[in-house]
């Protein structure tokens, strides 16, 4: 019996095995991706965003993302990663995130997003970085000045 089992050749895994999406064929550098992470902020948001094997399905503090970002506009926003890689219907994307407005939130998901689909295949990163996806915008809220009625704004000036 050990013999039999000595005797047979392994299952050798390809190098780079590729997963159908559509017509195009998305190839997976990582053959042990089993979870990508990635940070992403914007304003006074912060999302931690991890990529997993699946079908697409995406998931915002444990709620539906559209249920999450109600307007199309904030929606197209997160997903823009995904469509630019047409990895959409390759993965799940399940993300958490705290501060800031749904603008701003959006913006940290679409950072995270694009960071993690590095771990899923670095051969994104060229295309991501054309499209401006991996930089993060450094534009934050600026601090209210003592003596001031806000960042910029003064109080009223009286001459006499």
């Amino acid at each position: 019996m050990a013999e039999e089992l000595e005797q047979q050749p392994a299952a050798v895994p390809s190098a780079t095995p590729s997963v159908a999406v559509g017509d195009a064929s998305v190839s997976m550098l990582n053959p042990n991706f089993t979870r990508g992470y990635g940070t992403g902020r914007r304003k006074e948001s912060v999302a931690r965003v991890y990529l997993l094997p699946g079908n697409g399905k995406i998931t915002i503090n444990g709620r539906e993302f559209t249920e999450y970002f109600p307007r199309t506009t904030i929606q197209k926003v997160v997903t823009q990663p995904l469509a630019a890689s047409e990895t959409a219907a390759v993965v799940d994307v399940r993300a958490t995130v705290r501060g800031g407005g749904l603008l701003g939130q959006a913006g940290a998901v679409r950072l995270g997003i694009s960071r993690a689909l590095l771990e899923y295949n670095i051969e994104l990163r060229k295309r991501l970085k054309k499209l401006g996806m991996l930089t993060r915008d450094s534009r934050v809220h600026e601090r209210k000045k003592y003596g001031q009625k806000g960042a910029r704004k003064r109080f009223q000036f009286s001459k006499r």
